[in-house]
């Protein structure tokens, strides 16, 4: 069942013991939903199978207490934070779950007792509208965690709406909290050595596939392909997949600049329509997005994604 901010808020009334959690690999928008709403509404916050590095730091430096692997039947019940499909659990038991997200395409609510499914630049903007409704103080950490989310997710707002600096601005206003500081936070993120190498090895791979005037670009890798497809996008790219192969699983990441994206672009769909093809599951954002199909062959993916994305740019 489809509810607003108000009736996620009074659903959640009916429990006692809840789980905010995030998919694997969570990002800041994951981590700092969970918690701000485990803060606010009472709760624990489980990761599925790690954290990227950024979020790594959030945690680190706000201190928050997370459950790696939790068990959701242990709890009451388990609200799915910023997760568009159930591959992105790696496979996790869920018992009741609700669902809270903001990418294009959300599969994963169609099992849900009820959700929570706007399309806006980041999970955490929902999460302040519902703090709104709450008319909860909106307390330090977790403005940090709010504003660390909106940030990444909007690709330090290079994919923002006027609503996601309409919100970074109240938060700013109700909180304290200074923006400085957040910027602060994100860019005491380490480097990561293996990570520099894998996108050197997905620019040294890197295929150029040109339809008229626009760029799309693949290249494989064994990790970090996220990143890797953002970078392919900063250098020159239009569109960028990058895949990986992990224990018999392949993985498309996609990236978008924002010129694509007003072409006809839409990578949430694109990677949805793909992995249908190969029976797997994918979605996310207009300019990010991504999939996973077990058993399948990365360069046949790869070339699927060329294809339909050609079709959009025509």
């Amino acid at each position: 069942m489809e509810v607003d901010e108000s009736g996620f808020y009074n659903r959640l009334l009916d429990y006692n013991n809840i789980l905010f959690l995030c998919h694997r690999n969570a990002d800041p928008d994951a981590v700092g939903s969970a918690y701000t709403l485990a803060q606010s509404l009472g709760g624990a916050v489980g990761i599925v199978d790690g954290c990227n590095r950024v979020a790594n730091t959030l945690i680190k430096t706000l201190e928050i207490e997370a459950i790696e692997k939790p068990n959701p039947s242990d709890y009451d019940l388990t609200v799915v934070v910023d997760t568009s499909t159930l591959a992105q659990l790696n496979g996790i038991e869920l018992a009741e779950y609700a669902v809270i997200d903001h990418h294009s395409t959300c599969a994963i609510k169609d099992g849900a007792e009820f959700y929570l499914h706007r399309t806006v630049s980041s999970t955490a903007e929902i999460v302040f509208d519902i703090l709104k409704f709450m008319e909860a103080p909106v307390m330090r950490k977790s403005a940090m965690a709010l504003i660390a989310g909106i940030i990444t997710d909007t690709g330090n707002f290079k994919y923002a709406n006027p609503d996601s600096f309409r919100t970074l601005a109240e938060i700013i206003e109700v909180s304290g909290v200074e923006y400085g500081e957040v910027v602060d936070l994100l860019a005491s993120t380490p480097q990561d050595i293996s990570m520099r190498i894998a996108l050197l090895k997905a620019a040294e791979r890197a295929k150029v596939h040109r339809t008229g005037n626009w760029l799309i670009v693949t290249s494989t890798i064994s990790s970090f392909g996220g990143t890797a497809a953002g970078i392919l996008t900063h250098v020159g790219a239009d569109v960028s997949f990058v895949g990986t192969e992990k224990d018999g699983i392949a993985r498309i990441s996609g990236r978008a600049r924002r010129n694509a994206i007003d072409a006809g672009v839409n990578l949430g769909q694109i990677l949805e329509e793909v992995s249908k093809l190969f029976h797997g599951t994918g979605g996310g954002h207009d300019g990010a997005a991504g999939l996973d199909v077990e058993g399948g062959d990365v360069q046949e993916i790869l070339k699927s994604c060329v294809d339909v994305t050609t079709t959009k740019l025509q």
